[in-house]
């Protein structure tokens, strides 16, 4: 029994470090994303040109299925895909996709063919040049990030990641 406690203890520690380690970086990266915040603000509410490499880039699946949504919507307001990063995962930081029909002062837009890819500041320092893409698989259906210059690794699933540091 102490073995197994012993092997928990180490277990917790290790996650626990982990989780403050991403703590640390998500808050420095916050904090330097508020301080370029204001220089960037005049840009942040047009769409970004999708030829800058550190545009966040929409696949065609991505685009086909936004539109599909689109059409199936009953309501007039077209929605908007949004993409933020949290800490957790099994990697240090996870994606989360959200669909959106308003746009915060900070947020970065990013279009492709009509479909509008909505980013926060803090967020973008994470996904700057990545892909978004919509997948179909046997297990499931969603959209993910396929390329992420800002990853150094991540899950098979990839719903989460590490950051380079």
């Amino acid at each position: 029994m102490a073995p197994r406690s012993l092997i928990l203890h180490r277990f917790n520690s290790y996650v626990t470090a982990q989780i403050r380690r991403n703590h640390r970086l998500l808050s420095s990266a916050s904090s330097s994303a508020l301080h370029e915040a204001p220089s960037s603000s005049s840009s942040s509410s047009s769409p970004s040109p999708s030829t800058s490499p550190d545009a966040v880039h929409l696949t065609e699946n991505c685009v086909q299925r936004m539109k599909e949504l689109h059409s199936s919507e009953a309501s007039s307001g077209e929605k908007m895909l949004r993409l933020s990063v949290e800490t957790g995962g099994c990697s240090g930081f996870q994606y989360v996709f959200d669909l959106d029909d308003k746009t915060n002062p900070d947020d970065r837009v990013f279009e492709k063919e009509g479909v509008k890819l909505i980013v926060d500041s803090i967020s973008y320092d994470f996904v700057k040049g990545a892909t978004v893409d919509y997948v179909e698989e046997l297990i499931r259906s969603a959209f993910v990030v396929t390329t992420n210059p800002s990853a150094v690794g991540g899950c098979s699933c990839k719903s989460s990641f590490m950051v380079k540091q």
